[in-house]
């Protein structure tokens, strides 16, 4: 399910009314204090650094990334642009590309599940997972039994929740867990009388991360929620009021780029100032899996700045031929809008997929609010169908992908901490670019003049969701 919308039982819906309502007035404070980065520039454009790759055996040699780049770049409008654009990712995101990794493409929420339960099933040493959203329902109590059950075995299981994301989930469902030996830790609780640092209500993690035994990661837009449980392609079941079909992207990877994951979970744990965590063996020594190319990248408010937002407006930036973005929240800052204008007038095939439908008016309408905008500037716009669209994706110019949980709106870069992984080869990129595709026929291509011709109810939405678009 989404930030926005929370099934909740009756007897809570108060409490829930109420922490909202302070979390609303919270973030309308906080928000006001945040800005993103320019990114006209973001590292200075004389310095460009040496690209580094890791392997399972260590850095490569300097031939070898110049000949891994060569065949990356073979075919590109201009071979250099791709070290270029590595090079100055590298240095917003300052940790190397993990090559010998293998990624599997998982779509929707009902492959994904059988993916991470058949991992969790299998894992020996230990479980770090950390989502935003873990309901009470038939996929969140799966999840709450497999873990259990692991725990019984020996296996050391450590879970993050966001207190927001999981608001509407009964404090038994977690207390069972915790009882039965598992790790707990609430990000950033609502309640300030349970925060163990200062009240920072504003700062959600929207992260879907899972890490087994370090040697396997998930990574993408999926929580743990029956609303993922039917597929958007095959829909086992017609979509309906109370279940939907959602459309939503994830990741599996193992190889050495899951490393840098689980440094990433552990970060967060020691950031919320968690219990401390049981020997175990988090770091087991890397080994090839895979061809592809991985960097994870994860942004917190901590940060100076967020570094999936530069790593996003610098990869458009240096595209040739095509950008295909999609998104279940677009409420685009001036930037992003500059940088998807500016790809369209350099000849670069722009297309937004967005949702036809949303859990969130007020998101809806806010990215509806620049269609006219975009269109007349070359941007092609399509709405999804018959799903909830809630994927989170990037492919550009068949080399450079990325999936995660980041969202392309002012809340994702600003306030939440969020993670990504950004994948580079040319196999990868191609299973993104049949799934885009396969989406488009799903969807409504927009026009600019039915457009400018829609009626006076949707221009006065927008006009109303648009004012509040940097809080969203």
């Amino acid at each position: 399910m989404s930030r926005h919308q929370r099934p909740v039982a009756d007897g809570g819906a108060r409490a829930v009314r109420v922490a909202r309502t302070v979390s609303a007035c919270c973030w309308l404070l906080a928000a006001a204090c945040a800005q993103l980065p320019d990114v006209g520039d973001p590292i200075g454009a004389r310095y460009v650094p040496q690209v580094e790759i890791d392997s399972a055996q260590g850095p490569l040699s300097a031939r070898r990334v110049a000949a891994i780049l060569a065949a990356l770049s073979r075919g590109a409008r201009d071979p250099d642009i791709l070290q270029e654009h590595v090079a100055v990712e590298q240095a917003i995101v300052g940790t190397p590309l993990s090559a010998g990794n293998k990624v599997r493409l998982l779509q929707d929420g009902a492959a994904t599940y059988r993916a991470i339960f058949a991992a969790i099933d299998a894992a020996t040493d230990h479980i770090n997972l950390e989502s935003y959203i873990i309901e009470d329902d038939e996929v969140g109590r799966q999840l709450a039994d497999r873990l259990l059950d692991k725990r019984a075995q020996g296996v050391q299981v450590n879970l993050v929740y966001d207190s927001v994301g999981s608001i509407g989930t009964p404090k038994a469902f977690f207390e069972r867990l915790a009882a039965g030996g598992v790790q707990i830790l609430e990000f950033n609780p609502v309640n300030p009388l349970s925060a163990r640092k200062g009240w920072l209500i504003n700062n959600r993690d929207h992260r879907k991360l899972l890490v087994i035994d370090g040697r396997t990661a998930f990574v993408g837009g999926i929580n743990f929620s029956r609303v993922h449980s039917g597929g958007s392609s095959a829909r086992p079941r017609p979509p309906g009021p109370d279940r939907p079909a959602w459309r939503d992207t994830h990741l599996q990877i193992e190889g050495p780029a899951v490393e840098e994951f689980q440094k990433l979970f552990l970060k967060t744990w020691e950031k919320q100032r968690g219990a401390p965590l049981a020997r175990a063996n988090f770091f087991p020594a890397p080994s090839a899996r895979g061809g592809d190319m991985v960097r994870a990248i994860g942004s917190t408010p901590d940060d100076p700045h967020s570094l999936i937002y530069l790593t996003l407006i610098s990869a458009i930036a240096r595209s040739q031929r095509h950008v295909y973005l999609t998104n279940a929240y677009f409420v685009p800052d001036p930037q992003l809008l500059d940088a998807l204008t500016g790809a369209a007038a350099r000849g670069v095939d722009v297309k937004l997929l967005l949702p036809g439908k949303s859990d969130s008016g007020l998101a809806f309408h806010a990215g509806r609010s620049h269609y006219a905008a975009l269109l007349r500037a070359g941007v092609k716009i399509y709405e999804r169908r018959d799903a909830m669209l809630h994927a989170k994706t990037a492919t550009i110019d068949g080399v450079w992908s990325s999936v995660g949980s980041t969202n392309l709106d002012w809340r994702s870069f600003l306030h939440n901490d969020e993670i990504d992984a950004a994948i580079l080869g040319r196999d990868f990129a191609g299973q993104m670019e049949a799934a885009f595709a396969a989406d488009l026929e799903g969807s409504e291509a927009m026009d600019l003049e039915r457009w400018k011709a829609r009626s006076f109810e949707l221009r006065l939405r927008e006009w109303a969701a648009r004012i509040w678009e940097y809080w969203l």
